[in-house]
C-alpha cells in the first residue's frame, strides 16, 4: 500500500503560494503552531488554482483536490471571502459549502479543513507591533511603522490591526517602491512566522494542525 503524504493545501492565488512557502521555510514552523513537524514540500504538497482567483477555488476545490486523494493523508484548502471586491460570501457559507463538496467527492471527513480568511490574506500579515512585519516591508523609518500608519489614518487606535490590512500593506509598499508580489508575501511569512496571529481563520487552520499532528 502506498504511503501517503501527510497534507496537501490549495491555496487560491500566487500570493498565498507565497506566504505558505515562506511559513514552511522557517525550520521553526511547527514550533510557532505548537504542533509536531510533518513532511512539506512545496513543489509537491502546495497547488495553486490555476485561475487564480477566489471563485474558482470556492466552485472547484474538490475537482482540484481529487487528484490528490490517492497521494495525500489530509488535505486543506485556503482562500479569501473577499473576492476582488466584486463579490462575497459569508465565511462560515464559503467554507461549509466547499467542505460538503470535497467530503461527497472522496475526501473522509475530518480529513479536510477549508481556511476562508475575513476579508483577505492581509489579516495574517499585521500581528501588532511586531518589528519584523517593518523589517519585511522595507520600512526604515526613525519611528514606529505602527504609528506612521495610524498618522495615515489606516490603523485605529486600540485596535490589533489596521482597517483595511491590504490597503495599508499596499500603501507602505509603495512608499518603499516594492511591487506587491508573491515574493514579499514568501518573506514576510518567513521572517514574520505566523504563530502570533489570532485571526479566526488562522487560528482554524493551527488548530487542525494540532489534532492533526499533535505534539
Amino acid at each position: 500500500m502506498m504511503n501517503k503524504r501527510p497534507c496537501v493545501i490549495l491555496v487560491a492565488d500566487n500570493m498565498m503560494v507565497g506566504a505558505v512557502k515562506g511559513f514552511f521555510s522557517n525550520p521553526h514552523w511547527h514550533m510557532k503552531l505548537g504542533c509536531s513537524p510533518f513532511e512539506f514540500d512545496s513543489r509537491t504538497d502546495l497547488i495553486c488554482d490555476s485561475l487564480g482567483n477566489d471563485q474558482g477555488v470556492y466552485t472547484r476545490a474538490h475537482e482540484l483536490l481529487r487528484p490528490y486523494i490517492a497521494s495525500h493523508d489530509k488535505a486543506i484548502v485556503i482562500l479569501d471571502c473577499d473576492w476582488n471586491g466584486e463579490y462575497r460570501k459569508q465565511r462560515a457559507e464559503i467554507t461549509a459549502h466547499i467542505a460538503a463538496n470535497l467530503t461527497v467527492n472522496g475526501w473522509e471527513h475530518g480529513k479536510h479543513k477549508v481556511i476562508a480568511i475575513d476579508p483577505e490574506l492581509e489579516n495574517w500579515l499585521w500581528q501588532g507591533d511586531n518589528a519584523n512585519v517593518a523589517s519585511a516591508l522595507g520600512y526604515k523609518g526613525n519611528g514606529s511603522l505602527r504609528e506612521l500608519l495610524k498618522q495615515k489614518g489606516f490603523w485605529p487606535e486600540g485596535v490589533a490591526k489596521p482597517t483595511d490590512p491590504k490597503a495599508a500593506a499596499l500603501w507602505l509598499l509603495r512608499q518603499t517602491r516594492q511591487p506587491l508580489s508573491s515574493s514579499v508575501y514568501e518573506r514576510l511569512c518567513a521572517r514574520v512566522g505566523l504563530g502570533g496571529c489570532v485571526d479566526p481563520a488562522f487560528l482554524d487552520l493551527r488548530n487542525a494542525l494540532l489534532e492533526w499532528f499533535p505534539v
